[in-house]
């Protein structure tokens, strides 16, 4: 499996191997949005299993954007402390980490923040207003947000800052022609569309220098008629490279009822449709010179393997696999290829719900990671 364990650089930062912890949401910060121990004996769990580069979980840049209970913050200096302890325990244990910045927009929990939503139009669930329509104030806002929370985010010994846009949240938003109804400078054509997420970047870029890997999240497409296509993001993709983005993260779906797949699908995966966005990629890598991160319902060793060797992506990312294998990577590395034991059942949510913290509720990996250990 020599392709995913060369070492490579984005921007600076030396990476030892083309594994990824992407991003999730942890349910481990405290109400506040504050870092806690177990977030940071997660992520160095992470390191020892071998990840080459972690993802935290989705960090709110303003208290509005809040999208779930538990969840990380970098909106305020405050969060820098616990945020400073999980760097240098990374650091500490030879790992990379990488601080998401986002905004929920539309999905944000109110009954949390006791703060209305905002979003590019005003949308509507079950007849209710869900969020209200942004103002060029709030636009400006935001954006400084951003800037500022990737700030804290350098200052706190974070090596990269990733921006979520895909997904649904804010940004994803504002790229959706079905959430995106403006007729001013940011709806209408993808230019106009994509302006907000390009605003951000400048932003993020000033606080953060020209030396600082900046990496960005966005949807392949998000399956819904009408709403962000591939086209869309070849296009998006072409615009982040002229603006200077460092790498690019491609997903895909959003929790809305539009979208054909959600973000985290349901279901154990054959292998033959492991990688749900292998397609895009390739159309990608044809045009695109960025580094291109995978993620998406792979499982598979040789899957990870080939996607790599073929020049389809240059980093594989794994989110659930890892929840449920925090060694999955030295696993594979020390020879035992056989296919992650995560079955995409998403029970791994509800002790998050419960506010438990995520973890796996399978039983069955003790005795495989055992097995590894002997071979």
């Amino acid at each position: 499996m020599s392709a995913l364990f060369e070492s490579s650089v984005i921007n600076g930062m030396s990476l030892a191997n083309r594994f990824v912890r992407s991003a999730t949401w942890e349910g481990m910060a405290t109400t506040e949005g504050a870092c806690t121990g177990r977030l940071s004996d997660l992520m160095v769990k992470l390191v020892e299993g071998g990840v080459g580069l972690i993802i935290t979980g989705h960090s709110y840049v303003s208290r509005e954007g809040q999208a779930s209970p538990w969840q990380l913050g970098i909106h305020d200096d405050a969060k820098m402390a616990g945020l400073t302890q999980m760097t240098d325990a990374v650091h500490r244990s030879g790992g990379k980490i990488c601080s998401q910045i986002a905004h929920a927009g539309a999905q944000a929990i109110t009954q949390l923040t006791g703060i209305e939503a905002i979003g590019p139009s005003v949308l509507l669930a079950d007849g209710k207003v869900k969020c209200r329509e942004m103002n060029k104030e709030d636009i400006d806002r935001v954006v400084r947000a951003f800037g500022d929370a990737a700030s804290r985010a350098k200052q706190c010994g974070f090596d990269a800052v990733e921006l979520h846009a895909a997904h649904g949240y804010l940004l994803s938003q504002f790229l959706s022609p079905l959430s995106n109804r403006r007729t001013d400078e940011y709806g209408g054509t993808l230019a106009n569309r994509g302006r907000m997420a390009l605003e951000v970047l400048r932003s993020v870029r000033q606080a953060v220098g020209p030396d600082y890997p900046v990496l960005i999240k966005i949807n392949a497409e998000d399956f819904a008629e009408g709403g962000f296509s591939v086209e869309d993001m070849l296009e998006l993709s072409a615009m982040l490279e002229k603006a200077g983005i460092d790498a690019i993260e491609m997903s895909g779906g959003t929790s809305s009822e539009a979208s054909k797949y959600h973000s985290v699908r349901f279901g154990t995966i054959a292998k033959e449709n492991e990688a749900y966005y292998r397609d895009a990629a390739r159309r990608f890598k044809q045009t695109i010179r960025v580094p291109l991160i995978l993620v998406g319902g792979i499982r598979s060793a040789d899957v990870a393997e080939r996607l790599v060797a073929d020049g389809t992506a240059d980093y594989i990312a794994l989110s659930r696999p890892l929840i449920c294998e925090p060694d999955l990577v030295n696993r594979w590395k020390n020879g035992d290829p056989a296919k992650s034991a995560c079955v995409s059942d998403n029970r791994c949510f509800d002790p998050a719900r419960a506010g438990e913290g995520m973890r796996c509720l399978l039983k069955v990996k003790a005795p495989r990671g055992a097995m590894a250990h002997h071979q």
